[in-house]
């Protein structure tokens, strides 16, 4: 086994879930992502957890959601029950086809998602942590030899995030003074929004951040009274959908118009799923410049330094003060979308520009 591995299953373990003796760990198995789950049920047992694993696999998924008849039992106890009664969720990802679920109807998808609202919320009320092992469908998705892939993949992964986390403080303290957000890019990009009242996120890939994925890099808040437009540049795949150019106008913090040179339908089932789905959750400004190039997977490619990435639909309670988590925007989404911001843009904040052709105030 490469040594790398047996690293990011204990930095996983360690660093991101803080994992203690005792604690009750559910293991979500891609297909193809074995040898790090070998890896990581090994550093549980050396800590004394708790395990029961669970096979994730998007073949299965399509079979089902294409055999059922639509009218899902809302909320079903026995898988929210297994969540409930963890302390950590380590989601292992790893399929063999990343657009097996393309063919799967919109109506049917946001039915499900609609359905496991209160499952995906006891989920996240554990230590739960996603990664990514490196596969040959996710190489060949970046469009990457699987030798070079490994390499981005651990180049991302296997950091010194605490002096991450140092850097990205800075930008969290800005954020958390702040007002107003606006970001510019070229010509069809100019958004405003409102962030005071929110707490920023030092996401530095460990739960003791309030960080939920390995890699991270990043700093994240939830705004609103979103107005503008934005162009989002950086192409993706969003529910087994190749998306290029999506292009969002908003009014009074919702979207009223959207267009995208390519995939233009996968936006409009998003929008669609619920009245949330129309409001941005997330504004995150990516940091890791382990993350150099668009891989065409998002829990990459939203970290990469000279980019920030909107998310519509659900809020994180994490960006809101104790006491006020019932503001976070509500939906059974969360989709990110990314800018690049590494030419003829900035960001500013209360008017001040904080980054500029993506470089920091503080950067050389």
């Amino acid at each position: 086994m490469d040594d790398r591995i047996r690293e990011h299953a204990r930095t996983l373990v360690d660093w991101s879930a803080r994992i203690e003796e005792g604690d009750d760990v559910v293991v979500d198995v891609g297909p193809d992502a074995h040898e790090l789950a070998v890896a990581v049920a090994e550093e549980l047992g050396e800590r004394g957890a708790n395990v029961v694993t669970t096979y994730s696999s998007s073949e299965v998924t399509r079979a089902y959601l294409l055999g059922h008849d639509g009218d899902f039992d809302a909320d079903p106890e026995f898988k929210r029950a297994l969540y409930a009664n963890a302390d950590a969720v380590l989601s292992l990802g790893g399929g063999r086809n990343t657009t097996e679920t393309a063919d799967v109807p919109g109506e049917t998808r946001q039915a499900y998602n609609r359905a496991n609202e209160g499952v995906r919320e006891a989920r996240m009320e554990t230590k739960w942590v996603s990664t990514d092992h490196p596969t040959r469908s996710l190489a060949q998705q970046a469009g990457m030899s699987y030798e070079a892939y490994r390499d981005f993949v651990y180049d991302a992964v296997l950091r010194d995030w605490e002096a991450l986390a140092q850097k990205q403080a800075k930008v969290k303290d800005v954020l958390d003074d702040a007002s107003e957000v606006r970001i510019v890019s070229g010509a069809d990009t100019d958004l405003t929004m409102r962030v005071d009242g929110r707490l920023a996120v030092n996401s530095a890939a460990s739960v003791d951040y309030d960080s939920h994925n390995l890699p991270s890099g990043e700093v994240f808040t939830a705004p609103y009274a979103t107005e503008g437009e934005v162009v989002f540049d950086v192409p993706m795949t969003i529910n087994g959908r190749r998306v290029r150019d999506a292009h969002l106008k908003f009014e009074d913090g919702e979207v009223v118009d959207h267009a995208a040179a390519q995939g233009e339908d996968a936006i409009t089932e998003v929008l669609e799923t619920d009245a949330g789905a129309r409001r941005l959750g997330e504004l995150g400004i990516g940091m890791n410049r382990g993350i150099d190039r668009v891989t065409d997977n998002i829990l990459f490619d939203e970290k990469m330094g000279d980019t920030v990435h909107l998310a519509l639909g659900r809020a994180y309670t994490s960006n809101f003060p104790e006491g006020h988590e019932d503001e976070a925007n509500d939906s059974a989404v969360h989709v990110d979308m990314i800018v690049d911001m590494s030419e003829d843009s900035r960001i500013e904040v209360d008017g001040e520009t904080i980054q500029e052709n993506g470089t920091f105030w503080f950067e050389e």
